[in-house]
């Protein structure tokens, strides 16, 4: 009786959840990503966040605690890519932030697009759009079923970080860029001219500002007790600083690193992004008529700061205490100009990362760098040993093997064969966990494990002969700093919070994927999913 009970009850609050939601719709969405965020950094740094960012998300919006990403390699350009089309690389295409493409015999960089002008520079940093990826993603199809009428701006530091959630059809996707010039530009894939809210924040001079402006810490660094000390062995230094400590004097350092690229690795970057932001949300007047508009967020410079220093320094907690503000003023604004209850928001991240394997080994813990051309010269050698000298192996790039299938069918090796013997020789090396052929993953499937993973990143027109995974904790890279593209939970483990328009305050245990965030968008505006998609609504949402 009691099951009887309760099993209707379910039924009624999901049904009436629907029903909100088929009457009616936001006015816009918001969707945030935080670059090489682990998912960790909230509990960390929670007693350092001031009130109305972080804490406000969860405190009033739905917290998933089990998000992750369900392929690899976990980079930028594939994280950005699977979150707005709902799909994997397998699927969309977009296998890394650059590959090697096998018939051009030559390395492709994600967004380049020769075939576009660019706008609001002359540089070729300018000719970018998202013709290599393969499939539609959630803002076209809002695009789509609006009749074109919904409005999708999209906007980061980084090109690719811009551009993929873009998708083919936005009205504008903006990225920044740094050296000498230090404004936000475009391709002509999107507009011919760029609109004049744009050119008067590039000639407003808030560049200038970041630029010139020190990093020093948001609290009394004593206090960063979640951190490392300031002053360790596992962090980076900007050309022209003796130690990779508080202050970093950006006027001084500007010249000798990149003049307004500079301000990137910093918390300023994202500073900067944000008040593009709302110069956005005034400029195409989002979320302000009957059409539902999207905003794309993209947060780069944590992933920047990432990099340098580690995901257990000083820089990074300071970057995500700032970060936490500006998502708070961010809020507010829509607030004010939106109100309350009429956007949804999500935020999640691309990526984590792994702490500095440096730092692991001085504990003990089991981590390791692995040399990635070591590996080539010494696979090289081996063939040529087996098979008789030739230049067998096209590239070695995301820790994939490119073979060289001409010279195979002339010499009569049949390609599985060799496939395989690479596979069983590279597994022996010291910091290699499995590997395998391109053979076995479009033949077998894989349902569990880093294998699974792997595979749902393979693409078959795209991707490599052998695919190498290295041991937890390994990397390759320089002693200090991160990076990350595994298939381990310090990659693949990642925040994932709603909030505002019919969202309910509630934690989610249940596992789930990236590749759902693009259905749950559709469901919660009742249009198509992204024709790729092979993620699922997360249900939970709605109950």
């Amino acid at each position: 009786m009691r099951k009887l009970f309760i099993l209707p009850l379910l039924f009624i609050a999901y049904t009436v959840g629907a029903q909100e939601i088929a009457n009616g719709k936001p006015k816009l969405v918001v969707g945030i990503v935080v670059d090489q965020m682990r998912y960790d950094f909230i509990a960390r740094y929670w007693d350092k966040y001031e009130d109305g960012g972080f804490k406000r998300l969860i405190a009033n919006g739905t917290n998933c605690k089990d998000a992750h990403y369900n392929y690899v390699p976990t980079y930028t350009a594939p994280g950005h890519a699977s979150i707005y089309t709902g799909t994997t690389p397998a699927v969309h295409g977009i296998i890394s932030n650059q590959w090697y493409d096998k018939y051009s015999e030559q390395s492709i960089y994600c967004v380049t697009d020769t075939t576009v002008q660019p706008v609001g520079t002359t540089s070729p940093y300018g000719s970018m759009s998202p013709k290599n990826m393969l499939v539609s993603t959630i803002t076209d199809e809002l695009r789509l079923a609006s009749n074109m009428r919904s409005k999708v701006v999209s906007l980061s530091i980084k090109d690719r970080s811009a551009i993929l959630p873009a998708g083919n059809t936005a009205n504008g996707a903006y990225w920044f860029l740094g050296g000498n010039e230090g404004k936000f530009v475009t391709s002509s894939h999107y507009i011919d001219k760029m609109p004049e809210w744009v050119d008067q924040f590039n000639h407003s001079k808030v560049a200038e500002k970041y630029a010139k402006t020190n990093w020093t810490t948001l609290l009394p660094i004593e206090q960063y007790t979640e951190s490392l000390p300031d002053d360790n062995p596992y962090e980076g230094t900007f050309e022209g600083e003796e130690k990779p400590v508080f202050p970093h004097r950006f006027k001084q350092l500007r010249e000798a690193n990149g003049n307004y690229s500079l301000f990137t690795v910093s918390p300023w970057g994202n500073n900067i992004v944000t008040d593009f932001a709302l110069a956005a949300l005034e400029g195409e007047q989002l979320g302000k008529d009957n059409h539902t508009d999207f905003l794309a967020i993209s947060y780069s410079s944590t992933d920047k700061v990432g990099h340098m220093y580690g995901p257990h320094s000083i820089e990074t907690q300071d970057t995500y205490l700032r970060l936490n503000l500006d998502i708070k003023r961010l809020l507010e604004y829509l607030d004010k100009e939106v109100g309350q209850g009429n956007y949804l928001l999500f935020l999640t991240a691309d990526h984590g990362a792994v702490s500095v394997p440096a730092y692991l080994e001085s504990l003990n813990i089991p981590a390791g760098y692995f040399n990635q051309q070591e590996m080539v010269d010494t696979l090289k050698g081996y063939l040529n040993t087996v098979y008789g000298e030739g230049d067998w192996v096209k590239d070695v790039s995301n820790l994939q093997v490119f073979l060289n299938h001409e010279l195979l069918t002339k010499k009569g090796v049949r390609l599985h064969r060799m496939q395989e013997t690479i596979a069983s020789f590279l597994v022996r090396l010291d910091g290699v966990a499995r590997t395998l052929s391109a053979t076995s993953l479009n033949s077998t499937e894989f349902s569990s494990g880093p294998e699974q993973l792997v595979q749902r990143g393979f693409n078959q027109k795209r991707s490599g002969d052998v695919a190498v995974i290295l041991q937890p904790g390994y990397i390759s890279y320089p002693r200090y700093g991160t990076t990350h593209g595994s298939a381990y939970s310090y990659d693949t483990h990642i925040p994932l919070l709603w909030y505002g328009y019919g969202v309910q305050q509630k934690t989610i245990f249940d596992r789930v994927n990236i590749t759902d965030i693009a259905p749950t968008i559709a469901a919660f505006l009742n249009i198509p999913a992204p024709n790729g998609t092979t993620g699922q609504p997360i249900v939970e949402l709605f109950k």
